[in-house]
């Protein structure tokens, strides 16, 4: 199931990219070679066509994505293992009991020595 939504939303990224491509930024594009009236499709019906399709894409792309992202198995999982459970609370726990001994962090300065009459 998980690979089938990965190929679908990566065959839909390759359509999105397309069509955006195929659009002009100024409103030309693959509409601007439908400038004769006996095309089926006219100039606005061309663009129109073209965004609603972007948009379609689009929002199948993110609505795949919240479902790919709900269908995945991840996160913390339980181990059944009672000997592996064991072995992470022993690592977890401290090795020594005894207090540690504070080091000062800095060397005091040395007194000078007194000096000789």
């Amino acid at each position: 199931m998980y690979l089938v939504l990965i190929v679908i939303t990566i065959i839909l990224c390759i359509l999105l990219g397309l069509i955006v491509l195929i659009q002009n930024p100024k409103g030309g594009g693959l509409s601007s070679n439908f400038a004769g009236s006996s095309q089926l499709m006219g100039v606005q019906k061309t663009g129109d066509f073209l965004e609603k399709g972007t948009w379609v894409l689009a929002i199948s792309i993110m609505v795949l994505s919240l479902v790919i992202n709900v269908s995945v198995k991840g996160g913390s999982q339980k181990s059944e293992d009672p000997a592996l459970m064991e072995q992470i609370k022993k690592a977890s726990k401290p090795t020594s009991t005894t207090p540690q001994q504070t080091v000062p962090l800095t060397v005091p300065a040395q007194q000078p020595a007194p000096k000789k009459p």
